[in-house]
Parts: structure tokens; sequence; C-alpha cells
């Protein structure tokens, strides 16, 4: 490959609230590695905690490191050892949960809950990440695209994995879901709950904007928390019973508490949303034990059946 010596990238170099545009050399793939030439990265919640430097930022990545882990791109190159499906042309998103291979939970097929986790974009196992030109990708952890879908669509393919497998485990076909937050995951699981069956889609959140885009994506009710009675709303939309099924995506600590409380008897609830202080419920017998609820929580995607089913369901627009 005819590459340039040098390359633009976004660098975390220091503590504090800071990112360094910079240039750097272009990196050699070498054993599996996958050199790939970034076409869109997309920007997630967690690259602006990691830009301000706070205690989650600390807690989840290691300086030096290069962010952006929702992207794609095209394997301009491919170390020797790279398996050959891994061709100078194909593009690849990149599952960013980097897995040992060995713990209980990669030998169990639980690889994305990897007791001994690296993580691209983040520091944690490799310095790489999106936000440059070009990247590098251990080929088991590229996904390579199936269909000609467009490079903004792909680099989203990460995200919308995470609402598909929260939506999976909890399964909302033929039930009244509430969809609590309306950030990026929370509005693509909209798309998913309806692709999957869901009967009535309730979406919440506090911010007017994002509950007319919740609408235009398909939620059939929306409610504002700040000017509407959570409770109150998805009672009279539920006759009275509560949602059968809760995705819980704000990570706001007032909406986790309450949520047990909506739900009906019989009911499944998924944790997304990253709650910052302890979680207390008011009345445990009352909203969870009597009620013989499911409580899920998911981190990332199952690598790789989330992709392959994601990348179904954007491309086919559903």
């Amino acid at each position: 490959m005819d590459r340039p010596v040098a390359m633009k990238a976004l660098v975390k170099e220091h503590p504090g609230a800071s990112y360094v545009y910079k240039d750097v050399p272009v990196p050699t793939p070498e054993g599996d590695e996958l050199l790939v030439k970034v076409g869109k990265v997309a920007l997630c919640g967690s690259d602006i905690a990691l830009y301000q430097w706070g205690e989650v930022a600390q807690k989840i990545a290691r300086i030096p490191f290069t962010p952006g882990h929702e992207m794609v791109g095209e394997i301009v190159e491919a170390g020797p050892l790279a398996p050959k499906e891994y061709a100078v042309g194909k593009r690849v998103c990149v599952e960013n949960h980097f897995y040992c291979g060995g713990c209980y939970q990669c030998t169990h097929d639980l690889r994305h809950i990897c007791q001994r986790m690296s993580q691209f974009g983040h520091g944690k196992g490799t310095i790489y990440g999106g936000c440059s030109e070009y990247t590098i990708i251990p080929a088991r952890y590229a996904y390579l695209l199936t269909t000609d879908l467009d490079d903004a669509k792909a680099a989203i393919l990460e995200p919308c994995g995470v609402a598909h497998q929260a939506l999976e485990e909890i399964c909302p076909k033929g039930e009244d879901i509430l969809i609590q937050g309306c950030g990026p995951v929370g509005l693509l699981a909209i798309g998913v709950a309806r692709a999957m069956g869901a009967t009535k889609i309730i979406a919440a959140d506090i911010v007017e904007g994002r509950l007319e885009v919740a609408k235009q994506l398909g939620a059939d009710v929306v409610i504002n928390c700040k000017t509407q009675n959570l409770r109150d709303e998805v009672m009279k939309e539920t006759e009275g019973n509560g949602v059968g099924r809760l995705m819980e995506a704000s990570g706001a600590i007032a909406l986790i508490n309450n949520c047990f409380s909506l739900l009906r008897k019989g009911g499944q609830v998924v944790l997304v949303g990253l709650p910052k202080s302890s979680i207390h419920i008011e009345r445990p017998l009352e909203d969870v034990l009597f009620k013989s609820l499911t409580l899920k929580t998911i981190h990332g995607r199952k690598i790789f059946h989330t992709w392959v089913e994601s990348e179904r369901l954007v491309a086919t627009n559903l």
C-alpha cells in the first residue's frame, strides 16, 4: 500500500478537560491487525466524558489514547496473520469490547463481558480509536459489513447494538414498552422495539426536542417528565396495569428509582443508562418482590450476533 507517513488524530494526552489534534505516524499492522482508513466516526456520550476527564472517565479509560469507538472504515492493509476474509477493500466496524479469549466469560460465549476486557477508543489495551485518519483494529474485533450501508448508518451500528441487545433481553413482542431517556440509544430503541413487535411504545424524557424526534421515529406516546406526571400517564396508557416491558436508558437516578413502580406484575426491565449514585427503591415489597419482576442489565453487544441483527434491521429500514 502506498500510504502516507503521518496522519491527523485526536489524542487524549493529559488528565483534565482536553484533547489534542495533532500529526501522528500512520501505524503498520502486525500479526492479525488491520490498518483501516476511517470513513466516519460517531460521537458517544462517553467521548465527551473522556474529554472532561471526570470520575467516570478515570474509571473507564487509560491515557494516552485516541477516542472514538463508533466507527466504520475500509481495510487498506492487513498484518501477516490476518484471516484471508479480511481483505483490502472490505469495510469494517469495530467491536470495541476487546475480549481476552481465555476467561470464564470468554469460554462460555460471553465475550462481550470479558473479565479482562480492553477497550478501543479508551486506552485500555490499545492506544487506537476512530478519531484519526487511519486506525489499527485486530481482525478478531472487526465486524465485516455484509451490506452496502452508507458510512453514516454503519457508524451507528455500535450504539444500535446496545439498544438491540437490551430489548432482546426483555423480548417486547406483543407488549407495551416504556423507554426512559431519549438520547441516541433510547431513540434507536424505538425503531428496534417496533421491529421486534412491541404493541405500544411510550417514550419519556425532559427535553421536548428529543421527544419530537421520538415521535418521528415511531413512539406512540411521548411524556415530558418536567411537565407531566410519568406514573399517572403510564397508568392511563395501560389501563392501570403498568407496562409489561421497560428500558431505562436515561441514567437519571430519580427515574431509575421510580421505574419499578411503573411495571405491571410479571413485567421485565432492562437497565442501560449509567447511574451516578446509589439506586434506592422506596417500596421494595410492593414494587419489586410481590410483582415477580425480571431485572436485566447489559454491557455492550453480543459478539457478533448483535452486529448481524443490527445491520439487518438498519439495512432493511426496520
